[in-house]
C-alpha cells in the first residue's frame, strides 16, 4: 500500500538523495527531457533544507520512496523565480511556491497527485500569511516532434484544482536537455491559485 506524508523537518535532509534520483528519472520524460546530474540536484535541493517553512511530501511503497513533492515560500526561492511574479504585480512574499511533483509511472492514476497538492496546500494555509499557491510548468510547442504519441498534458488536472495559467508570469531556467552538449535556457509559465478558493 502506498502512503503519502509530509516529512518532519528532521527527516528532510536524509531524503534529499531519494528526491534527487526521482527528479532525474521522472524529468527525463517529456516535457522536461532533463539530462540530470546528482551533484547538481543535491545543490538545487538545499533550498528545502535551508528554508524553515519548506515542505517535502513523499509517497512510499513500504520503505521505498516512489514519489515526492515539494513546496517553499517564493521569498526563499532564487531571484529568477521571484522577479516575474513581482513584475506582474504579485508580491512574492505572499506566494507559496510548489517546486515539483515527481512520481514513478507505475504509481500514476491512483490519486497520489491530488494528495501531493492537498498536503502542500494545507501546509501553506497552516503557515498563514500567503495569498496564493503557485508552480511553474515548462513551455513546449504543441507540434514539437519529440512529443510522445498520446501524451496528455496536465493542464486539465491543474485547472480542476483551481489553478489559473498566467502567461504574463514566465521565468527561464537553464538545464541540460537530452541530446544537448550544454545547458540551455527553457521557458516556464506560472500557474496560480488563491488560497481558500
Amino acid at each position: 500500500m502506498t502512503t503519502v506524508r509530509a516529512l518532519p523537518r528532521d527527516e528532510v535532509e536524509a531524503r534529499l538523495d531519494d528526491l534527487a534520483r526521482l527528479r532525474i528519472a521522472v524529468f527525463r520524460e517529456w516535457p522536461y527531457l532533463y539530462d540530470g546530474d546528482l551533484d547538481y540536484e543535491r545543490e538545487y535541493l538545499r533550498t528545502y533544507v535551508e528554508s524553515a517553512a519548506s515542505v517535502l511530501v513523499v509517497a512510499e511503497d513500504g520503505a521505498r520512496v516512489v514519489g515526492a513533492s515539494t513546496g517553499v515560500p517564493l521569498a526563499d526561492e532564487s531571484p529568477d523565480f521571484r522577479a516575474p511574479y513581482a513584475a506582474a504585480g504579485i508580491d512574492p512574499a505572499r506566494v507559496f511556491y510548489f517546486g515539483e511533483s515527481v512520481l514513478l509511472p507505475e504509481y500514476r492514476g491512483r490519486g497520489i497527485g491530488h494528495r501531493f497538492f492537498d498536503a502542500r496546500e494545507a501546509h501553506a494555509a497552516a503557515l498563514g500569511g500567503f495569498a496564493w499557491t503557485s508552480f511553474c510548468a515548462v513551455v513546449r510547442a504543441d507540434d514539437d516532434p519529440r512529443r510522445p504519441p498520446g501524451y496528455r498534458a496536465l493542464d486539465a488536472f491543474w485547472t480542476a484544482r483551481g489553478y489559473v495559467r498566467r502567461p504574463d508570469i514566465v521565468t527561464t531556467i537553464a538545464w541540460k536537455e537530452l541530446g544537448e552538449a550544454v545547458a540551455t535556457e527553457k521557458r516556464l509559465v506560472a500557474w496560480l491559485r488563491t488560497i481558500g478558493s
